[in-house]
């Protein structure tokens, strides 16, 4: 089946975050959104159509998840990633987000120490501050040819006795990076000897890029699985975000339980109705999507590294492995970040993420959604690169 990814469909006026927020953030009305990550492309056919006939029973009233929601959850972890996953260690919740905030409080206490390793989505961050807990950073080390790692070295040197956490980015958000067998190996050694629980943010796990491959963190060993928490969901996958609907995944039963309750007491135990519908279509039914929309994304990606290498030569794109979320140093451009992000706002007219909100290690660069038709991107590229020019 044929997928029109360069179909462009107005989403102004259906209150899009993305969109309908440009006159609230202070945003020129003409500008073009590329920040927040969702797409601006149609979900799978298969799922719109099962939206369709659950809306056309006219009653929306509380939903349960059924077998056949858990089974082809099930079924789809195992074709992707070989994960064998059990009906009892899937826990629902309404994102990914929220998950964070709840696994903070679940698996420490006040004052504990929880790792991030920025920059990366700055909601790790707000999870440990806002909930009284003690950040610790361990910054990603960026390598000259732009791409980045982790600083294991330093980050075992951050561990100490009050070190009960750490929330890990794979594949990782905003540098693109899809981690390695041996990197994640590595890394699961280091979080066993120290006995730390790991909550590991896979949302963008199903958006890889050609060549590269994504090993979902629990399936290394039954020893790391028995202290990692999963964070999944079709959200970013099918571009089902506004649905409300994340599955987290959790084989080791003591901490099933620890996170659960912390879901009890906050009351969060129903599921949106069209969200089960589109999980069970877009498992089913969107793999063929799935691979056609990786392929456009990547030629997304081959065409603004081109773009960029051609017409903002002082602009580097890093290489995208996995997300299609394209981290954009601006350091070679001589100015600061506000400056940057004035000529994008009010010359380019073009809406990115602007990279200091990803913490340390973030301050020169920006985010870009390349999630979008190939016109669009062209068009917003094309009004960066005369901005620069004429500024």
């Amino acid at each position: 089946m044929n997928y029109n990814f360069d179909k462009i469909i107005l989403r102004s006026n259906t209150r899009s975050l993305k969109y309908d927020t440009r006159e609230r953030y202070l945003k020129p009305k003409d500008t073009i959104p590329m920040w927040v990550a969702d797409m601006d492309f149609e979900a799978p056919p298969e799922v719109c159509e099962a939206i369709r006939q659950r809306a056309e029973h006219g009653i929306f009233g509380y939903s349960v998840r059924t077998d056949d929601y858990y089974d082809a959850v099930i079924s789809w972890m195992r074709r992707r990633f070989a994960w064998k996953v059990k009906q009892s260690w899937i826990t629902f919740i309404p994102g990914v987000v929220p998950a964070l905030n709840f696994a903070v409080k679940a698996f420490t206490n006040p004052g504990d120490k929880v790792i991030i390793q920025p920059p990366v989505y700055y909601p790790f961050m707000n999870a440990v501050i806002n909930n009284g807990r003690q950040l610790v950073t361990n910054q990603l080390i960026q390598h000259e040819n732009g791409t980045y790692a982790i600083d294991f070295d330093n980050l075992e040197r951050s561990i100490d006795d009050q070190t009960r956490l750490i929330i890990f980015c794979s594949p990782h958000n905003p540098v693109g990076r899809v981690w390695r067998l041996e990197e994640l190996n590595r890394f699961a050694k280091i979080c066993l000897k120290h006995d730390l629980v790991v909550v590991s943010d896979e949302i963008h796990a199903d958006l890889i890029m050609p060549g590269y491959k994504h090993t979902v963190l629990e399936t290394l060993s039954d020893e790391i699985a028995s202290r990692v928490v999963t964070c999944t969901g079709p959200s970013k996958t099918f571009n089902l975000a506004g649905l409300g609907l994340a599955n987290i995944i959790i084989s080791n039963a003591s901490l099933r339980d620890r996170f659960k309750t912390e879901l009890s007491k906050a009351g969060l135990m129903m599921t949106n109705t069209f969200g089960i519908e589109a999980t069970i279509a877009a498992y089913r039914y969107g793999e063929p999507w799935l691979e056609a929309l990786n392929s456009y994304l990547y030629q997304n990606f081959k065409f603004l590294a081109s773009f960029v290498r051609d017409h903002l030569p002082q602009v580097k794109a890093i290489p995208l492995e996995g997300t299609y979320l394209v981290w954009l140093d601006f350091r070679g451009m001589g100015r600061s970040d506000d400056q940057i992000k004035e000529t994008l706002l009010n010359q380019a007219k073009v809406w990115l993420s602007d990279g200091s909100t990803f913490g340390k290690g973030g301050e020169g660069f920006q985010r870009i959604n390349i999630a979008t038709p190939r016109d669009v991107l062209e068009s917003g590229l094309k009004q960066i690169a005369k901005a620069f020019a004429d500024n």
